[in-house]
């Protein structure tokens, strides 16, 4: 596990897009997998920022999203098909066709789940997964006590996550219960990993991935059994490294 600390929100913005931006270039064929949240934010702003100046384009790219919540349309402003559509995809040329996210308003969820992997496996696989990490340690929607060996799935959302999810809903009791994530399984099949976290309030959850037991109780921490995971922290996010 290779960890970075830089000097805050913006930094860590800029040194995770040209990491993306790499893989890009690289490999034009790619194929990202990639997070929502308020963390990837700024990085999808700078990703913009260079396909607009001509140093990247999307047009060979393929994505997957970690997750989506259960029951939402993917029009609904707290999906993450519209969230996803807002803060990247609608200011690059990637191809519609070549976009996936979970489908929260799928009819049998077992099957959705399960096309959901086998997309992943014919596209041959993840080059480059994008992760945040929850104030609970987890990563995706695999909240604690999830099964390293879960593949896609469909998850009960913890209370803290759901709270720590409230902010962007109306009231809390309009966050949704449940999401459909890619699992731990799925996760680390993944060639590298790039893990963002910012500001203090992950800070006990980044010490414990990175110098914490391997236990399902802080899901990040499998992370250590990866051969190729680049951990980007800004220094509130630090704190008790």
């Amino acid at each position: 596990m290779q960890l970075e600390i830089v000097k805050d929100y913006d930094a860590l913005s800029k040194k995770a897009a040209y990491i993306l931006a790499s893989q890009i270039i690289l490999k034009p064929k790619s194929v990202l997998g990639l997070a929502t949240g308020s963390t990837p934010i700024g990085t999808y702003n700078e990703l913009i920022h260079m396909y607009k100046n001509g140093i990247i384009n999307f047009s060979g790219i393929t994505t997957f999203n970690l997750d989506e919540y259960y029951g939402l349309n993917v029009n609904d402003k707290q999906s993450y098909h519209y969230f996803m559509e807002q803060h990247l995809f609608n200011n690059i040329d990637i191809k519609k066709e070549n976009i996936h996210i979970p489908n929260g308003k799928a009819n049998n969820m077992d099957v959705e789940c399960q096309q959901y992997e086998n997309s992943i496996k014919e596209a041959g696989g993840i080059d480059l997964q994008l992760l945040g990490i929850g104030q609970n340690g987890h990563i995706g929607f695999n909240e604690p006590n999830e099964k390293f060996e879960a593949l896609t799935h469909l998850v009960n959302l913890d209370t803290d996550t759901i709270e720590a999810n409230a902010r962007f809903f109306d009231s809390i009791d309009k966050v949704p219960t449940q999401a459909i994530s890619m699992g731990i399984k799925t996760i680390m099949q993944s060639n590298k990993i790039l893990l963002l976290a910012s500001g203090e309030n992950k800070a006990e959850a980044v010490y414990k991935m990175i110098k914490g037991n391997i236990t399902p109780e802080l899901p990040a921490s499998v992370l250590q059994l990866h051969s190729d995971v680049v951990v980007i922290v800004d220094e509130a996010a630090a704190t008790l490294l």
